[in-house]
């Protein structure tokens, strides 16, 4: 019995210590993203890109793994699952693949991309 109290003495002392580290990012979400909600995006690596919206508000988008396909993708689609909404719970379709979504955050322009020098 003894044992249970001091466990439970721990776990409440870091209870402070773990909410304060826990400081994720706002969700955001995209109306009407099959009906003109996206207006452009810009891939950065095979697990992230950047979705600007209608009204030119860029998103950050991190997908929940590997997306083969998404860095020479001319096109995306979006299954939402109910409202024609983009949000965490919905999933890139890319060349055919499901490449579902980890999270949707607001986000400045993506980042230039170096030059290539020939």
């Amino acid at each position: 019995m003894r044992k249970i109290l001091i466990i439970a003495a721990a776990l409440i002392a870091a209870a402070p210590a773990l909410a304060q580290t826990d400081k994720a990012e706002p969700q955001a979400s995209i109306p009407f993203v099959n009906h003109g909600g996206v207006r452009d995006f810009d891939v950065v690596d095979n697990d992230t890109l950047y979705i600007e919206d209608q009204h030119r508000h860029w998103y950050r988008a991190e997908l929940m793994g590997y997306c083969p396909d998404l860095g020479f993708a001319r096109a995306i689609g979006f299954e939402t699952r109910g409202p024609d909404t983009l949000d965490r719970f919905s999933t890139l379709i890319v060349r055919g693949q499901r490449c579902p979504v980890k999270s949707l955050v607001e986000s400045g322009p993506p980042p230039k991309k170096a030059k290539k020098h020939s």
